[in-house]
């Protein structure tokens, strides 16, 4: 069982009725998720509250709940209601979704003036000096736009997507083919008569020469390529 002390609210709602228990905030999320967690690592005590500030009990389990199994009831909870997170688990989630930002930011933008990627150093003072905060509650993805409008104040940066036509040797392009779908979106693909791969890609701009130096280290050198369009 979870130290009582370091526990927090896990919470479900029922109409006008409030159910509350006592839990670890990551072993609870976790098992939200559906992984392998032992309910022992997760509850700090099998009492299903009312109000667990008030210390008062809940009743009529059986109605509500179709049980009076708590940890079974336990378990709803869990699932269906509502964990309070912690400063420390808040601050794991924010520190999360910045790393992942900035490799949204780096993979995605250039340098208009240079037309090659920012390191992801830049792009982190970039956000350091613009004073970027993190929403713990929003995916990556949803605040990636909102970041890039506020460091392109101190920063010069630009999105952009590339759609780049790519020919490959026969000797290669078996081994090639599969770097392309890890890298960008294929748009079009085309078997040639000497067994060479033609293939149009769609990537961001940030990662166009990742995916060249990947090609080029399978193909040793012998690939061509032509940047068919651009758009932001």
């Amino acid at each position: 069982m979870v130290d009582v002390d370091k526990a927090v609210v896990a919470k479900l709602k029922k109409g006008e009725n409030h159910f509350e228990i006592l839990v670890d905030c990551e072993k609870a999320l976790e098992f939200r998720k559906g992984k392998d967690v032992n309910l022992d690592d997760v509850l700090a005590t099998d009492d299903i509250f009312k109000d667990v500030k008030r210390g008062e009990h809940a009743s009529n389990l059986m109605k509500f709940f179709g049980t009076e199994d708590k940890r079974e009831i336990a378990k709803k909870i869990i699932k269906e209601g509502e964990v309070q997170l912690t400063s420390e688990y808040k601050s794991k989630l924010r520190e999360e979704k910045r790393r992942r930002i900035i490799s949204l930011i780096t993979r995605g933008c250039i340098n208009p003036d240079t037309n090659t990627p920012h390191p992801p150093q830049r792009i982190e003072t970039a956000m350091n000096d613009s004073k970027v905060k993190i929403d713990e509650f929003k995916s990556a993805e949803e605040q990636v736009n909102e970041i890039i409008n506020k460091i392109r104040v101190v920063l010069p940066i630009k999105y952009e997507v590339r759609e780049i036509a790519i020919k490959i040797p026969s000797a290669h392009a078996g081994k090639c083919y599969s770097v392309f779908k890890q890298y960008g979106k294929v748009m079009k693909e085309e078997w040639q008569n000497d067994g060479s791969l033609v293939t149009v890609v769609e990537v961001p701009a940030g990662i166009q020469e990742e995916l060249f130096d990947k090609l080029n280290s399978i193909a040793r050198g012998e690939v061509e390529s032509k940047i068919l369009n651009t758009r932001s």
